[in-house]
């Protein structure tokens, strides 16, 4: 009885047992590629948290690690600044509705509720027109640095166009109201919480 490679081959349990040997081969080499570059990719994305944390607080405003010391409040992930084990701020994200999709706002509160700073971390904004809420490309971010509810009425959290304090741009005033209100949100955020996020 002579044995027929061609038969095999054509028979449906060798393309299943091939693809199986070829998926398992793949497998294995992407586990291995995750495990080599996995620790690495995670400290580049620490870095660059850290760094981000670090540009709405006030330089030597705290003395410990940002990425460490959070807390959880009503599904929002705090970062806790702390001086000597006091709490400083806190830092968190907030997200509103822009022009093509959501804006997502880094913002560094102080204790007492007053920005120290906020920053574009995401958005899909329009090139040159909505994405002058990057500090990169504008100062304009850096209006809402020390801003708080107490020392601005809550009717003023607005772009001019809407009567409020903070400048619009021409052709794109639907993505710095989406900026203001995040902010805004997040002020109201915090307020509401205060005692759970410095205390907790």
């Amino acid at each position: 009885m002579s044995f027929d490679l061609a038969l095999v081959r054509n028979k449906l349990s060798y393309q299943g047992i091939s693809l199986g040997i070829v998926a398992l081969v793949a497998s294995a080499l992407l586990s291995v590629g995750n495990s080599l570059t996995g620790p690495a990719i995670a400290e580049a994305e620490a870095r660059d948290l850290q760094a981000s944390l670090a540009q709405v607080l006030p330089e030597g405003s705290y003395d410990n690690e940002l990425l460490k010391d959070t807390i959880t409040v009503d599904g929002m992930l705090i970062y806790k600044a702390r001086k000597a084990g006091a709490v400083t701020g806190v830092v968190f994200q907030q997200a509103k509705r822009g022009y093509a999709g959501d804006v997502v706002v880094l913002m560094g509160v102080d204790a007492k509720g007053t920005l120290l700073g906020a920053r574009v971390i995401k958005h899909q904004e329009t090139p040159g027109l909505g994405d002058k809420i990057e500090v990169a490309k504008s100062k304009w971010i850096r209006d809402f640095d020390g801003k708080s509810l107490e020392n601005l009425p809550a009717d003023k959290w607005a772009v001019k166009k809407d009567g409020g304090v903070f400048d619009q741009f021409a052709g794109a005033t639907i993505t710095p109201r989406a900026v203001v209100k995040a902010v805004k949100g997040g002020l109201d955020f915090f307020a509401a919480h205060r005692d759970e996020i410095i205390g907790g």
